[in-house]
C-alpha cells in the first residue's frame, strides 16, 4: 500500500470520530456551514438531507485533497506524520503544514525537524468564535491524537 493510502486510513480514523456524522447541514463553532463528517464548501446546501455514500464521498475526497496538500508542501513524509497533518489541514486548511510565515510547525517540516513540527500540532486548538480565539476541548484532544500519530514516524 502506497504512503497516501496509508495516510488516508490513518487520517480518517482520527477525523471520523472527531468530526461525527451530521447528515443535515449545520453551522460549526466558527459559524462555517458544514455537513456529513466536516464537509464544507459552496456546495453545501442548509436544510438538504445528505446520504451516507455522499458523506463517504465528501470524506475520502476531503481527505485525499488535504493529504496532496501537504504532499505538494512538504514532500516525502512519512504516512503518520503525513496523516496527522492532513487530517489537521483537513480541520483547519493549509495554513499549519504549508505557511511558514504563519506556522511554527509548517518552518520544523520544512527544515526536515519532525519531532518538533509534531509538538507544534497542540498549538492549534483554538477556533475563531465571534472574533475570539477560544480553545476547544474537542480541538485539544485531536490535535493530541495527531501528535501522537505524527510521533511514530
Amino acid at each position: 500500500m502506497n504512503n497516501r493510502l496509508i495516510a488516508l486510513s490513518l487520517a480518517t480514523a482520527i477525523a471520523l470520530p472527531a468530526e461525527g456524522l451530521r447528515q443535515y447541514a449545520y453551522y460549526d463553532p466558527p459559524g462555517i456551514l458544514t455537513v456529513c463528517n466536516g464537509h464544507t464548501g459552496k456546495d453545501v446546501v442548509k436544510g438538504k438531507k445528505y446520504s451516507l455514500d455522499e458523506c463517504k464521498a465528501y470524506l475520502n475526497a476531503d481527505m485525499l485533497n488535504a493529504i496532496d496538500t501537504v504532499n505538494r508542501c512538504i514532500p516525502g513524509l512519512e504516512p503518520e506524520t503525513l496523516a496527522a497533518f492532513a487530517d489537521a489541514v483537513y480541520n483547519m486548511g493549509p495554513t499549519i503544514a504549508c505557511n511558514t510565515t504563519k506556522s511554527t510547525a509548517a518552518r520544523y517540516l520544512k527544515a526536515g525537524n519532525i519531532t518538533a513540527a509534531c509538538n507544534q500540532l497542540p498549538r492549534w486548538a483554538n477556533a475563531t468564535i465571534s472574533g475570539v480565539p477560544v480553545k476547544l476541548p474537542g480541538l485539544v484532544k485531536r490535535r493530541e491524537q495527531e501528535r501522537q500519530l505524527c510521533l511514530k514516524s
